[in-house]
């Protein structure tokens, strides 16, 4: 890819439009490397570098860049000198015994960054993003995510109604619901999550028959930070 392409992928648009995306600095490059060897999808990626990198050990196809350049690639004020150019991900197939996640129409990367983070900790876990949410390609998001994009599957523009036709149970969070410790909370096949401000449209909450849970609190504050209520239920799933 020509180095003003690759300057380009820091755009949604372009990032749809060529079918790649950025990945930023020293560790998400190396949680790259490590996946590429799982997944030969990734194994075409490219790397640009400048100097002080122009020895890294890596399989991929390797460009040396003057610091101006890297300026010009990288999403940071201050970049460390090293950017990968990668495919697009396709999702694996669902496995057994997953759980999935239903991020609705979330907004701030760093939230989707560090959900990531907790679901490739656990495991066979899969991430929904419904429509008008977060690209996870947004170079913020992968670099919140700290290489954790790459073990997680995520489906994007994923409808809400269409989660009744694929899970028999779902489950919500809900001020009134039951409690997180009960043995019931790990039964459920799908867990939906709403937008930082909004959260889940109650009608729809209604026509999916979701089961309410809630995480018990002082009642001191009004609500919880969206990626710690992710975090605190996949770990009880885990539990």
């Amino acid at each position: 890819m020509k180095l003003d392409d690759v300057k380009k992928l820091r755009q949604k648009r372009y990032r749809e439009e060529f079918g790649y995306f950025l990945v930023e600095g020293e560790h998400p490059v190396l949680e790259l490397q490590k996946a590429a060897l799982r997944n030969p999808l990734l194994r075409g990626c490219e790397l640009y570098v400048t100097s002080e990198y122009e020895h890294w050990q890596t399989p991929f196809a390797k460009h040396l860049i003057s610091g101006l350049q890297m300026a010009g690639v990288a999403d940071t004020k201050t970049p460390q000198g090293i950017v990968a150019v990668v495919p697009m991900l396709v999702p694996a197939p669902p496995r057994s015994g997953e759980h999935t996640i239903y991020l609705h129409e979330i907004q701030d990367p760093g939230n989707l960054g560090t959900i990531l983070r907790t679901l490739a900790w656990f495991g066979k876990l899969r991430c929904l993003l419904s429509p008008d949410s977060v690209d996870p390609y947004n170079p913020k998001v992968v670099r919140a995510s700290m290489g954790a994009i790459f073990h997680v599957p995520i489906e994007l523009d994923v409808e809400l109604p269409a989660l009744r036709e694929r899970f028999e149970r779902i489950a919500c969070l809900d001020m009134q619901g039951g409690l997180l410790s009960s043995p019931g909370f790990k039964t459920f096949d799908c867990y939906l999550f709403g937008n930082e401000a909004r959260g889940l449209p109650r009608e729809q909450l209604t026509a999916l028959n979701a089961h309410p849970f809630t995480i018990a609190g002082s009642g001191a504050i009004e609500s919880l930070n969206l990626a710690s209520a992710v975090n605190m239920c996949v770990y009880e799933l885990n539990r």
